[in-house]
């Protein structure tokens, strides 16, 4: 629920009508009813989200100031590959198999399966970003990767 109100609030200051204005519009004139209850916001988080962007909105530059230009980027692909060693044997993967990796870091398979024929020990593997935030588990260039998320 917080993502999602932090996202709206993100998305509201973003847009042409949060900069032109000087006087601030309550969201629920902004919005149709139908978009409200897709948002799905109680009203304390719709009163606290009005007063985060009141507050935003006074702090920003005038209406006639151009916002800087965001940063071309593809979500998730900013950030470069993980190269690490695997810590014991992998045999395989499944949902729910969590890596745990020299560098510390460990990464829990959401998607993909796979059963090796051997064994390997501690392998070297590499974790690439995708698009939207997404990444995966690469053990050898010759099979599947497996898609994976962080947990430490």
């Amino acid at each position: 629920m917080k993502i999602r109100l932090l996202l709206t609030a993100s998305l509201m200051l973003a847009t042409p009508l949060a900069w032109a204005q000087r006087d601030y519009l309550p969201i629920e004139q902004r919005l149709s009813a139908e978009q409200l209850q897709q948002v799905g916001l109680s009203p304390q988080q719709l009163q606290l989200l009005n007063r985060m962007l009141s507050d935003a909105q006074a702090a920003a530059p005038a209406a006639d100031a151009v916002p800087p230009a965001a940063p071309a980027m593809h979500i998730g692909l900013e950030e470069g590959p993980v190269h690490s060693q695997v810590q014991g044997t992998v045999d395989g993967w499944e949902p729910g198999t969590v890596f745990v990796l020299a560098n510390g870091q460990q990464w829990k398979v959401l998607k993909g399966q796979m059963r090796l024929r051997q064994s390997l020990q501690s392998p070297q593997i590499e974790v690439v970003p995708g698009i939207a935030g997404r990444w995966f588990l690469q053990v050898d260039e010759d099979l599947p990767k497996a898609r994976v998320y962080r947990v430490l």
